[in-house]
């Protein structure tokens, strides 16, 4: 046997991290990727570019995602927890003593898989990108950016409304994955822990995701955002100014950061001191 003690410990951690939001963004930024440019330009759509017609493609996003967040918790939950979001870190970190010096690492990794993860997209799906571009015209090139960042709906006149859907989206998020991870709750089983998980996403997707398209997590917008910018979307990724609501860039970062908090904050209260003080009256065998 390999003696690796940097596996053993945070190093092998932070490679978790990196590898399971490599996966989620592979997979989440792929379906979109799917329903933007590969189903139009295939010929299996009504045209070039058609997209987004009715729920239909909605639900292949929203879908996908629960899916790409289930397996990427799946495959790294074991070693690191399977955070794959700075939100869930620091949410950890406030309410359930996460080592804070840990916290930079984490986001680092993150936002670095995720960067990768939207890099491995563009290379795959370069040509229908460039398709999708050409019979587009003039707007294909700030549609395409949305197969790897948000961007907050035409009806916002403001930063107030996408803000406050990002802290709502994420507080829900982070309030029912406590839930599910709970040990003290019998409603949840720790195997099923990361298919619930993509579940919450689905279900935030299909009540929120209009609004902003539901980052609900800091590196799942920043480090393809990122990729984006130096990938040739310029200022449409960053600061991705949106008419009436300014630059767009921090919102889903402080959004889901603040809401995580929140969220943490709730489930405690409403919930986790009911479960401490009935396991406190639980007899001791």
């Amino acid at each position: 046997m390999t003696d690796n003690p940097p596996l053993r410990g945070s190093f092998g951690d932070l490679l978790a991290e990196f590898f399971g939001t490599f996966v989620l963004i592979a997979l989440g930024d792929g379906c979109v990727a799917m329903a933007v440019a590969g189903l139009p330009g295939s010929g299996r759509t009504a045209g070039d570019t058609v997209i987004f017609q009715g729920a239909g493609d909605w639900l292949l996003i929203v879908w996908g995602w629960a899916f790409a967040v289930a397996f990427a918790v799946y495959l790294s939950g074991g070693i690191s927890g399977g955070h794959l979001n700075p939100a869930v870190t620091l949410a950890m970190a406030v309410r359930r003593g996460f080592p804070w010096k840990k916290v930079p690492g984490y986001w680092a990794a993150q936002i670095a898989g995720a960067f990768a993860g939207a890099a491995l997209i563009y290379a795959v799906y370069r040509p229908a990108i460039k398709a999708y571009e050409a019979a587009a015209g003039p707007d294909g090139h700030a549609t395409t950016f949305t197969i790897f960042a948000t961007a907050p709906a035409k009806y916002f006149d403001s930063w107030v409304g996408p803000l406050l859907d990002q802290v709502v989206g994420t507080a829900v998020l982070l309030a029912l994955v406590l839930a599910v991870v709970d040990n003290r709750s019998k409603a949840t089983s720790l195997r099923l822990g990361p298919l619930l998980i993509g579940f919450t996403v689905a279900a935030i997707g299909l009540s929120f995701g209009a609004n902003a398209g539901y980052a609900i997590n800091p590196a799942r917008d920043f480090g393809p955002r990122l990729f984006a910018f130096f990938a040739g979307w310029g200022d449409t990724a960053i600061p991705g100014t949106a008419p009436g609501v300014g630059p767009y860039l921090w919102i889903p970062i402080v959004g889901p950061l603040v809401g995580g908090v929140v969220g943490a904050l709730a489930y405690d209260f409403f919930i986790g001191r009911v479960l401490q003080a009935r396991e406190e009256l639980t007899p001791v065998r």
